[in-house]
């Protein structure tokens, strides 16, 4: 959807009982502070008075979106977004350890290709499994397919071979300025010679050389996945707290801006 120069995408599901329920998430995408302000003031006008959950991007305030009537309902996710900039520049801000591994894993002898994402590749099998052993939910594999056919060439699969054989993969989707790490995974050979640090640095080449300035990594678990927000924070990406999930229903708005700040940070 578009107003003025703002735009964003809305997703819309039903349930039983509730109705439909529409969803932006990382957005909207706004050129600056005054134009943010409008597209709150004018979300009565705009939507239709359905729940309306917003997933939403650092720059909005939690007070912004209070005044506006949106319910707090999730605190803030920390994502990590790097920066891509000439090789040279990128290789110097990398962490010791990581450049240290990176170092190894460019002596493996491992190499690497690139190829577009198909329905029936393995790394979507991959973290399928994955994501059922450790516990988490990522994007259905169906989703990124359709990602790939609906655009091409922007769902690169980044794989390591070791004596023919794959023992890392990685996921790449393109998007505008931006590009997304979307899945990684890694055989138990890979990890022995850091495979996916060699993959990942290859994709930031990769992205950087096709016009891309920012990197996002995903989301930082330093509970849950501590090893895998270091190797993340490890490529010199900057950790980016965003402004948490919120609510928007017009019964509830004048009860939301009375809400204590403090249930919105």
């Amino acid at each position: 959807m578009q107003a003025s120069d703002v735009r964003w995408q809305m997703q819309s599901r039903r349930f039983a009982g509730i109705g439909r329920v529409d969803l932006i998430s990382r957005g909207p995408v706004v050129p600056d502070d005054a134009q943010r302000r409008d597209w709150l003031a004018g979300v009565a006008r705009w939507h239709d008075g359905r729940m309306l959950l917003l997933n939403a991007d650092r720059y909005f305030a939690p007070e912004a979106l209070r005044h506006a009537g949106f319910w707090p309902l999730m605190t803030p996710a920390t994502l990590a977004l790097l920066p891509l900039r000439p090789e040279p520049v990128m290789r110097a801000a990398l962490r010791q350890k990581w450049r240290n591994r990176l170092n190894k894993a460019e002596r493996a002898g491992l190499q690497v290709t690139t190829s577009e994402l198909t329905a029936d590749h393995w790394l979507l099998r991959a973290e399928m499994e994955q994501a059922k052993a450790r516990g988490y939910k990522g994007l259905p594999p169906g989703l990124c397919v359709a990602y790939a056919l609906a655009n091409p060439g922007r769902a690169v699969v980044f794989e390591a071979l070791q004596q023919g054989r794959a023992v890392a993969g990685l996921l790449l989707l393109r998007h505008g300025r931006m590009a997304t790490w979307q899945i990684g995974h890694s055989r138990t050979d890979g990890r022995r010679c850091h495979a996916m640090n060699l993959l990942l640095w290859r994709a930031m080449c990769f992205a950087a050389a096709r016009g891309h300035d920012m990197l996002d990594l995903g989301t930082l678990n330093t509970q849950d996945a501590a090893g895998l927000a270091r190797f993340k924070l490890g490529t010199g990406a900057r950790a980016v707290r965003q402004s948490g999930t919120w609510l928007y229903q017009p019964a509830l708005a004048p009860l939301a801006r009375y809400l204590p700040l403090k249930l919105a940070a």
